[in-house]
């Protein structure tokens, strides 16, 4: 079986926001350093992967939340690198109350990217070895997103700041874009329990892209559909579920 790892976590008051719940994005930002850490932990770090000219690039997130945590929270966040085949690698993220009760479920697709010519690689035993990993053929899916079809948008300008270590732009970026558009009366009255979110293409530095996005009612809540785009072409797109807050 993968090698499991798990760190303790306690929500800062800069994670939070209005509700003082844990956003998306600094969520995100915390189980992304914890298999870091894992990786450092086994000698497979950034400058590890680095010395063969890749970096990690996610393409897929799959949030299943049952709550969010909340500011000043202790929590424990537990990774695990389940699987790969030729070219993806599945890792999956819990997040536990101090109870130990799940409050969220992530379900990840990694992938290597060459550095130079910023095309995907396949997946090097000397790399993923000490992992403990499942080797598979199959190729995990999630559920279909579904287009936006009369929605709405905003522009953004993508910043130097947007752009990590891997010379792209931050994901957790993307879900800032895809968010804001909602606006400040949904934000601070729902909150998401779960999320589909698939990366296709890379934006750069200085592009403007459009946060294309569409509101819908359903009998379970809202349901939102997002789309960043770029002159037409999708570049990001996700789907949200959603409940008005207790």
């Amino acid at each position: 079986m993968a090698k499991k790892f798990t760190t303790p976590y306690e929500v800062a008051y800069y994670d939070g926001d209005i509700t003082r719940k844990m956003t998306i994005p600094s969520m995100l930002a915390v189980v992304i350093k914890t298999s870091e850490e894992q990786s450092d932990a086994l000698d497979r770090g950034s400058d590890f992967v680095s010395s063969f000219g890749l970096g990690w690039v996610i393409t897929n997130y799959e949030i299943q939340i049952t709550r969010l945590p909340k500011v000043g929270e202790k929590i424990a966040v537990t990774t695990q690198a389940i699987a790969y085949n030729k070219y993806f690698c599945y890792r999956n993220f819990w997040i536990h109350d101090e109870q130990g009760q799940e409050c969220v479920l992530i379900k990840s697709t990694f992938v290597l990217m060459d550095k130079v010519n910023r095309k995907m690689s396949s997946v090097l035993p000397e790399i993923i070895e000490p992992y403990e990993s499942e080797k598979i053929k199959k190729i995990y899916r999630s559920e279909k997103i579904e287009k936006v079809e009369n929605g709405e948008f905003s522009p953004y300008r993508v910043r130097y700041f947007d752009i990590d270590g891997n010379q792209h732009v931050n994901n957790a970026i993307y879900f800032n874009w895809m968010l804001d558009v909602l606006g400040y009366d949904f934000l601070s009255t729902h909150e998401p329990t779960y999320i589909n979110v698939k990366f296709d293409k890379e934006v750069e530095y200085g592009q403007v892209v459009e946060s294309h996005y569409e509101v819908l009612d359903t009998d379970e809540g809202k349901t939102t559909k997002h789309e960043i785009q770029i002159e037409g072409q999708i570049y990001c797109e996700a789907n949200m579920k959603w409940k008005e807050n207790e």
